[in-house]
């Protein structure tokens, strides 16, 4: 039994040997063809990692004698997200073994090329359309007798048949961009027809509804581009802009002709690259003009009035001590209430002396040159804000929104997203100044017809249209708050879904258009695209009041009640002087006869 034991293991031994003679006569040959195609694969399109899905196979055998950095995904699927670069070759040992479910390595993966080994029983259409579903277009197949017809079979998703047989004998590429000419098929596109990003008008020559606007310029262009038709879906009069969001979410729509910030957001998964760069300001109205009764107070500051009552006092006592060079003269009266230097600060003539001092000249040349500064200055000041009157003060803090009483319109979803993002500065503003507004086409029409009852949020870009159009007014109506500010920095992207396979060539589109300077172009026609399309009426809405050829009563108003103020302490004041003086001459007559008579 021993001997008959001994001779079964001889003779299984001997036939793995000759199953591996048979084995090794036959894969070196798939072995060096699979090997020069892979050398080949890397001069088209470097690669430095190999991803194998799949349990032992031919491929596996391939990665001693490549000497690449190699991940073995025997099981199908990755638990973890993908984190190598993007020079990434995928390798699969059969159709069934790339059973990919990780999210993140799913996008990330999505663009690699990958080259699946088949067997006889399976046609190469079906691996295409296996692939197409999962919008994933870079494949390509062998087969076990690549060495005998060198041909390796790639999928063409627009062609057809959407199979290509490649020889590997030629110098054809094995993969290709497919996007670069998609034959007609439509792009699912979804407008918001917000002016001046998307605007939607009728073509006269052909009798087409066609887009324009800086935004749907874009995705025109890059439609037109890539040879393909776009299929635009209009948001609805009830429909918001989250239901764009949710719909790109939910991979209903390709790109969506708007723009969303990502200041924030967590991931840029449903965003393409930063569109636009700008800043989210407060855009107020314009305080109103002074009235004109208050020009008087308005030119005096207080500072410059300070300064001329030091001045005055300073060349009061000046003359005063100059007169006779001693202060013999010297009394708050006559510092206070000095005629002299009174009425040549204000530009009026005084008595000049007969034989003045080369002091009192000196004091005298001041005097005539600080009046003739003064005078000058003060109705340089008067003429001009009469002309054009200076506006009332402008609010210069979030704090400082509830002091002058100023209300914000700003809709429920913006409240939500600055809430979400603990806006430092929104939490400034008090909430009793805030309005309100559920639908934000109503907010919109508010701020497109200048409604001065609030103010409204607004990004950079924005305004420069609202800038545009305010050159018409007769007066601006609103100005851009850079110092309120809720955010400096904020990206504007556009929307698109999770798995869109032309991403890549939709953000190199846009790169280049900002390269040749098509998108300042494109913003700097926003406000002209939208007179001519009616959108914006080429009027000014600033309602400018009519012309008044002369001053009114009530204009000098305030200044007549000051005149008539101190005419009537001046009328006060001489009478108690006369008043004063002859009771003075009755005392000094009743002390002259009483002394008289004591002296009798």
């Amino acid at each position: 039994m021993a001997w008959l034991v001994i001779l079964l293991l001889l003779c299984l031994r001997l036939t793995r040997a000759e199953l591996s003679d048979i084995s090794d006569r036959r894969e070196p040959d798939l072995e060096e063809g699979l090997l020069h195609l892979l050398l080949r694969l890397r001069q088209e399109e470097f690669f430095d990692i190999l991803l194998i899905y799949g349990k032992d196979c031919i491929f596996h055998q391939l990665t001693q004698q490549l000497e690449i950095s190699t991940v073995l995904v025997s099981s199908g699927s990755t638990t973890f997200d993908w984190d190598f670069g993007s020079l990434t070759l995928i390798l699969s040992c059969s159709l069934e073994d790339d059973k990919e479910v990780t999210y993140r390595t799913l996008m990330k993966l999505q663009r690699n090329r990958r080259l699946i080994y088949i067997q006889e029983d399976i046609q190469p259409e079906s691996v295409c359309e296996h692939y197409a579903k999962k919008e994933q277009y870079n494949i390509a197949m062998v087969r076990k007798d690549l060495n005998q017809s060198k041909y390796i079979y790639a999928c063409r998703c627009f062609q057809d048949p959407i199979i290509q047989e490649v020889s590997l004998r030629e110098s054809n590429p094995v993969y290709i961009e497919n996007f670069h000419d998609m034959h007609g098929q439509p792009m699912r596109i979804m407008a918001d027809l917000v002016a001046p990003r998307s605007m939607e008008y009728l073509n006269p020559k052909d009798g087409k509804t066609k887009m324009i606007g800086y935004v749907a310029n874009l995705i025109r262009y890059f439609a037109l581009k890539l040879n393909a038709t776009l299929e635009v879906q209009r948001l609805g009069e009830n429909v918001s802009f989250r239901d764009i969001i949710r719909r790109i979410k939910e991979d209903h729509i390709d790109i969506a002709m708007t723009m969303e910030a990502s200041l924030h957001a967590t991931n840029f998964d449903t965003a393409s690259y930063p569109y636009i760069l700008t800043s989210y300001c407060l855009m107020l109205p314009v305080p109103a003009k002074i009235p004109y009764n208050l020009v008087y107070a308005v030119i005096v500051d207080h500072l410059v009035l300070g300064i001329i009552v030091f001045l005055f006092i300073i060349l009061s006592l000046l003359l005063i001590y100059s007169k006779n060079m001693s202060w013999q003269g010297l009394s708050l009266a006559n510092v206070l209430v000095n005629d002299v230097s009174l009425r040549g600060l204000l530009g009026q003539a005084f008595p000049f002396p007969s034989n003045p001092s080369k002091q009192l000249r000196l004091i005298f040349i001041i005097l005539c040159f600080a009046s003739v500064i003064l005078t000058t200055m003060y109705e340089s000041y008067l003429q001009s804000f009469f002309t054009h009157p200076p506006s009332e003060a402008y609010i210069s803090s979030f704090e400082n929104i509830a002091e002058c009483q100023q209300m914000i319109a700003i809709t429920t979803y913006k409240i939500n997203e600055l809430n979400k993002n603990n806006n430092s500065h929104f939490q400034k503003i008090n909430k009793g100044s805030l309005k309100m507004f559920e639908h934000w086409k109503e907010y919109s029409h508010l701020r497109n017809s200048f409604n001065r009852s609030y103010g409204y949020l607004v990004t950079e870009d924005r305004w420069t249209s609202y800038a545009e159009q305010q050159r018409n007014f007769k007066e601006p109506l609103f100005y851009f708050a850079r110092d309120l500010c809720f955010s400096r920095l904020v990206f504007l992207n556009i929307p698109m879904r999770r798995h869109l396979p032309y991403r890549h060539l939709f953000e190199e589109h846009m790169l280049r258009q900002h390269e040749v300077g098509l998108v300042r172009f494109w913003k700097s026609r926003s406000f002209f695209d939208m007179v001519r399309l009616d959108i914006t009426p080429l009027e000014d809405l600033s309602q400018p009041k009519p012309y008044q050829p002369s001053l009114l009563l009530l204009d000098v108003s305030w200044i007549m009640k000051l005149y008539l103020a101190a005419m009537v302490i001046c009328i006060v004041c001489f009478g108690l002087e006369v008043l004063s003086k002859s009771r003075g001459r009755r005392l000094r007559k009743y002390i002259k006869d009483v002394y008289g008579n004591f002296v009798k």
